[in-house]
């Protein structure tokens, strides 16, 4: 079953049929696709005549290229984009493998950590491909916690626990002792006054606090600061498989998705914008913003929720992947996740209406066909 067409005009019934039969067909053998190899394959309706002119034609218009002197074609960025938005078939992972992963996640339950690290694997061995995942985070940080523990009469170490568990601990230097009782009377202060705010609520709060306490809150609120303004935790698996696909079988290619992979400068404004995001985003690289990523595709969901925390589950992979299957993968850990994450932070769960999230593909407008 195909999604839903949309109304764009900008190809015919049959070069769509094309242009989705030679896509299925380079993926699967990574080899040029011919007008006869189609006709004999797919048993269409039209002589291979007919089929080599409307390849020509789909040339014309960028959605396909030949290799050298090769008479087969091959899809270009132009062309995937097409297809995933336009004409990719509906699929879902088969129930037993649904009922395996999650039965992998249970296993861990409770260890955000791990759940983490398991998506990203799990990802990496459904797609056979590179997978990428981030530790949720909220927008702002937010301050759930503090307790204030005498180490020695002139030294307290500070225990801040944030909104979804992490814990941050700092050694404090004082000038005149206090007691353990005077130091956890000053915590159970800021925490009351503290409570589920982020850096710019701390900022703007008034208050008559004495030194002690002022200089706690303070600390406070630079450690809510780093907090937002650090790169997001990444984790990833399967580079091995990348390393294997024959786009990046020389040693320039392959040094070039090393990079991409492992050094979080270049994905990191891409995960970014997907954690605000709904829904599935398919990301075919090679032009304008997209530059960096030569003959790379992202496919990222988030999960989580934006209003508690949120991460991102993603696969990377050559133009040349099975969309259908890595789309949906993607789709089932960001759900599971979500509902993971939700117990958790005590918020709903979502509703099955709410699961079959849209797929959009960036850039989000496909090049006019003149």
């Amino acid at each position: 079953m195909k999604r839903e067409r949309k109304t764009s005009g900008k190809l015919t019934p049959r070069q769509e049929t094309i242009l989705e039969l030679v896509v299925r067909e380079f993926v699967a053998s990574a080899e040029p696709v011919g007008s006869k190899r189609l006709v004999q394959a797919y048993q269409l309706d039209f002589s291979p005549a007919t089929v080599r002119n409307e390849m020509k034609r789909l040339e014309e218009l960028g959605y396909l290229t030949h290799p050298h002197t090769s008479a087969g074609r091959v899809p270009t960025h132009k062309g995937y984009r097409y297809f995933v938005q336009h004409l990719l078939p509906e699929t879902r992972l088969p129930s037993t493998l649904r009922r395996t992963i999650q039965h992998q996640f249970f296993q861990v339950q409770g260890e955000m950590d791990q759940w983490v690290q398991l998506s990203a694997s799990v990802l990496a061995r459904t797609a056979r491909s590179a997978a990428i995942t981030t530790a949720p985070r909220a927008e702002h940080a937010r301050f759930k916690h503090l307790e204030l523990i005498s180490l020695q009469p002139h030294t307290v170490l500070l225990v801040l626990v944030l909104q979804g568990g992490s814990v941050r601990q700092q050694i404090l230097t004082l000038e005149e002792p206090r007691t353990q009782a005077e130091l956890t009377m000053i915590s159970n202060q800021l925490n009351e006054l503290l409570a589920d705010r982020d850096w710019p609520q701390i900022q703007r709060l008034e208050t008559d606090l004495e030194p002690l306490s002022r200089r706690v809150m303070q600390m406070v609120g630079e450690t809510l600061y780093h907090e937002d303004q650090r790169l997001d935790e990444v984790y990833h698996e399967g580079l091995i498989y990348m390393l294997g696909a024959p786009e990046f079988s020389d040693q320039a290619s392959a040094q070039q998705i090393v990079e991409v992979f492992e050094n979080p400068i270049v994905l990191e404004p891409y995960l970014t914008e997907a954690r605000y995001l709904p829904g599935v985003q398919v990301i075919i690289g090679g032009e304008g913003p997209y530059a960096r990523l030569p003959n790379v595709s992202l496919v990222l969901s988030r999960y989580g929720s934006p209003h508690h925390a949120a991460g991102v589950v993603g696969v990377i992979g050559p133009w040349r992947m099975p969309y259908a299957r890595t789309i949906s993968a993607v789709r089932f850990i960001s759900q599971l996740m979500t509902e993971l994450l939700s117990e958790i932070y005590g918020y709903p769960a979502l509703a099955d209406e709410e699961k079959e999230s849209e797929i959009i593909v960036t850039p989000g407008e496909q090049d006019s066909v003149e």
